[in-house]
């Protein structure tokens, strides 16, 4: 069993139970050294962070603004851009990024590699050693305490015992300037998705050589120079101060790496389409059990087997010294044709296409207005179509090719839970067993001839992986390549284009520097804040990271609940202003009733009769004006999903006549009908039509118009795995209509047709979707939040 971590002192002893961490040295609260106030700071962090003003526009502002001043016989925060630059530069936070990037000349892959090759290479990086202790001091920080136990081969050493285990992954970046990023491995997913520095880049100029081995080499070799100060920290302890203010011993190791496949691959120093980086199984038959790969047998190999015998029987490239969609949607296509023939399934194709185009918008989830017919796919690509795939092919294909995706999909979503039990690591490998079993159908109907694929074995390895190293959130290809935008993207076109890589790394530095500058200004109680007395027309430096409302937004405040809703600010004034205007607008007669049957449940809480059995004459009456809403918003705490650093994500509910000017988008959402019981059972679907608040007895009733689902079972389908729901109608035959307050909403649920084997209209469009089809899948696997929910 892991020993947990302990704090010690700034020697290394271990700290009593419950004893407070050493406090940091005090700092006056108007200390903005090197700057000599407030308004210089903000002004320099709004040039070069916010505006990204180039240096002659800065001037050319300065002046101006120093032109005014004049007759007041005073100067501007800063006089030139130079001033600004040296005050950026000059400053050397603890809490930065590293120190300024170091160049090392590398000449020992020279000897291994042609006579075309004897050249010197600049690799610029910075120091991991100091970057990774300044990642583990920074206070804007939140550490998963899951993961820093050591693991029971380093524990059982007794100079270790008590120490914080920080795996450190890395990741790379394959562009002309080769980025090499590390990410220390326990920090929660949403504090890396909430920019607070969870990970860090060097940077090497990567120059396209001829000959692959020199290049690989070159890499390799350049890594072990960049990580060599980190080596003496994974065997002996190190004392680090943490952002919460404890000493800790600290050992290092290299943990998961993040990177796509063909990274893999070069990092691992295999061969590809071989997954040796991992495990022993051979290319051939990657669908058996094999044993893990180890360091020492690997360099056994190299020195006894020839380099042939390495590449063809092992996987190994020995002359270096080391350091979803492509299947399964293919195969669909392929099991079309093989059994209806290249007219029959381009007819399919066209209709699967036509249900995909046909999903409704959702918050985050992207629509395909074509199908999946794109020429080039993405990662991204893959990720959004997986989530509205699978409804599109059940009922064109066999319950075994539906089951095989959806086993899939749930194994996807299971391995990125925020937080994994022994009961998930159980759920996890059922699910893989289950996509192993159906997936069959593709070998059995000849569509293919062999499983033994890289990408799919790689699955078989999670559950160890998540046993060594902890819940894999958040490490994945894609936040390198957020990372890449700001470290290498956005600084190259800040640059002059002209040898570029110096500019470049002197953008980051800097640009580290102000973010850490505002961390320390916001301990020490200084934080610029945009409601300051003192200093007018300031922004607030530390503002919630905001995307269009089809996205979503990241809430960057603290987990305070599970679930919020509120209404929109500004009420639409050219819609109803009473509750008959509402109920002609709404095309709904009866809804003056079903207001005053609402009234009632709210005066009175305790009642036990049903609404629908309340006589009319016993609810209150409301004569007054109303104000109605086109939209409102859900935070609510989701920290699987792109989340701040309290786990809280934010998304719009719309119930609009007008979106976009194209059509009427009215959204579904989650009802809490039951407290009692959690997930799904609790749960009641319901369609909003109208957000509108009024006040009765001198109390506000913020409320919404909903037309209600019925569950088709008492659980999800076996098949798909996802709830079914129909629209639910009264004896009349009209839609089942209610109001609801807005309490009692959850957050916004997405529902996806489900289509049979019927060919769909070619007029049927996204708007359409709601009404146009009389059963929904509960689409659970529209993000990982609905996943939780509906499951």
């Amino acid at each position: 069993m892991p020993i947990a971590p302990r704090p010690c002192d700034v020697t290394g002893r271990f700290l009593a139970d419950g004893a407070p961490p050493t406090p940091p040295p005090i700092k006056s609260p108007d200390d903005w050294a090197p700057y000599r106030n407030r308004v210089e700071f903000e002004t320099a962090e709004f040039l070069y962070t916010r505006n990204q003003m180039s240096a002659g526009d800065i001037n050319i502002l300065l002046d101006l603004w120093a032109a005014t001043l004049l007759k007041y016989n005073d100067k501007p925060p800063l006089r030139t851009t130079v001033i600004c630059i040296k005050l950026l530069t000059l400053r050397q936070w603890v809490m930065s990024n590293g120190n300024p990037s170091r160049s090392s000349t590398l000449g020992e892959a020279r000897n291994q590699c042609t006579t075309l090759m004897d050249q010197s290479h600049d690799v610029w990086y910075r120091d991991p050693h100091e970057v990774i202790q300044n990642m583990l001091g920074n206070s804007g920080l939140r550490y998963r305490d899951g993961l820093s136990a050591l693991p029971k081969t380093i524990s059982e050493d007794p100079d270790t015992l008590g120490s914080t285990f920080v795996p450190s992954s890395v990741a790379t970046g394959a562009n002309d300037y080769y980025p090499l990023y590390v990410s220390i491995g326990n920090v929660r997913n949403n504090v890396r998705r909430a920019h607070r520095d969870a990970s860090s880049s060097y940077r090497g100029a990567r120059k396209r050589l001829k000959i692959s081995e020199f290049r690989r080499q070159l890499f390799h070799s350049s890594v072990a120079k960049i990580l060599e100060n980190l080596r003496p920290g994974m065997t002996t302890p190190e004392v680090v101060r943490f952002g919460d203010g404890h000493y800790r011993r600290v050992i290092y190791g290299l943990g998961p790496i993040l990177a796509d496949y063909e990274e893999q691959v070069l990092l691992a120093c295999i061969v590809r389409n071989c997954v040796r980086g991992m495990c022993m199984s051979h290319p051939d038959s990657l669908d058996t059990k094999s044993l893990c790969r180890r360091r020492d047998h690997t360099e056994a190999l190299v020195e006894e087997a020839t380099y042939g015998a390495l590449w063809m029987e092992y996987g190994i490239v020995g002359d270096l010294v080391g350091t979803f969609k492509d299947h399964l949607v293919k195969w669909v296509g392929q099991y079309l044709q093989h059994v209806h023939g290249t007219k029959e399934a381009e007819r399919i194709q066209a209709d699967i296409d036509r249900r995909i185009a046909a999903v409704a918008s959702f918050a985050g989830l992207r629509r395909f207005p074509e199908g999946r017919g794109f020429k080039q796919w993405t990662g991204d690509d893959s990720k959004a179509l997986m989530k509205v795939y699978l409804p599109a092919i059940e009922g064109h294909v066999p319950t075994d090719v539906v089951r095989t995706f959806r086993a899939f999909l749930e194994f996807c979503y299971l391995v990125r839970r925020n937080i994994i039990t022994e009961s998930t690591l159980g759920q996890i490998q059922e699910a893989l067993d289950r996509f192993h079993h159906y997936r069959e159908i593709f070998e059995s109907t000849g569509v293919v001839f062999t499983f033994s694929l890289p990408r799919q074995h790689s699955c078989s390895h999670y559950v160890l992986l998540i046993q060594l190293f902890g819940a894999p959130n958040g490490l994945c290809s894609s936040i390198t390549e957020t990372k890449h935008i700001k470290a290498v993207k956005e600084p190259w076109r800040r640059s002059s284009r002209y040898k570029a890589l110096g500019q470049m790394l002197v953008t980051n530095q800097r640009l580290d520097k102000l973010a850490a500058a505002h961390i320390d200004f916001k301990n020490r109680g200084i934080q610029p804040n945009e409601n300051s007395a003192t200093v007018p027309v300031l922004f607030n430096a530390d503002v919630t990271i905001q995307g269009d409302n089809e996205e979503g937004e990241i809430d960057n405040g603290p987990t305070l609940v599970q679930a919020h809703v509120q209404l929109a600010k500004t009420p639409q004034r050219k819609r109803a202003h009473t509750i008959p205007e509402l109920s002609t607008e709404l095309s709904i007669p009866n809804l003056y009733n079903v207001l005053r049957r609402f009234l009632f449940e709210q005066v009175y809480p305790d009642d036990q009769h049903p609404p629908s059995e309340i006589p009319l004459s016993r609810c209150p009456r409301f004569d007054g004006n109303i104000q109605v809403f086109n939209s409102a918003s859900s935070t609510f705490y989701a920290p699987s999903d792109r989340s701040g650093i309290g786990g809280m994500r934010r998304e719009h509910i719309h119930a609009c006549p007008i979106w976009r000017n194209e059509a009427p988008r009215y959204d579904c959402v989650f009802v809490n009908t039951d407290a009692s019981v959690e997930g799904m059972v609790g749960m009641d679907i319901a369609r909003v039509m109208c957000f509108f608040s009024f006040t009765f007895n001198a109390v506000s009733y913020p409320c919404a118009v909903v037309r209600w689902f019925d569950k088709a079972s008492d659980g999800p389908d076996q098949d798909t795995g996802m709830w079914i729901v129909t629209p639910s109608f009264d004896t009349d035959h009209s839609f089942s209509v209610g109001i609801i307050h807005i309490d009692s909403i959850y957050c916004a649920a997405h529902l996806i047709p489900v289509y049979g084997a019927q060919i769909i209209s070619h007029d049927i469009k996204h708007h359409d979707s709601y009404d146009a089809f009389r059963a929904f899948y509960l689409n659970k696997f529209a993000d990982h939040h609905a996943f939780e929910v509906a499951s």
